[in-house]
């Protein structure tokens, strides 16, 4: 089952945790770190990557689905 991956802040750290679980996936020194493990996560799974920023607000999301009309990103 597709769950979308999130990156929140946990206390000192960084968590990847699956859209509705209880327990994080996994806890991360970095934010960095942790985003470029739940990307992966999302691609495999061919869900979506939620970023959240410090205060835990919604910072960027990146789609890795199959979306037969794409959104045109401007990031890059």
């Amino acid at each position: 089952m597709k769950k979308n991956q999130h990156v929140t802040p946990k206390g000192d750290f960084w968590q990847v945790i699956g859209a509705g679980n209880l327990k994080a996936t996994k806890l991360f020194g970095t934010q960095k770190d942790a985003i470029d493990y739940g990307r992966e996560i999302a691609k495999n799974q061919h869900s979506e990557l939620v970023i959240h920023n410090t205060h835990g607000r919604i910072r960027d999301k990146d789609s890795y689905g199959n979306d037969n009309c794409p959104p045109k990103d401007n990031k890059f």
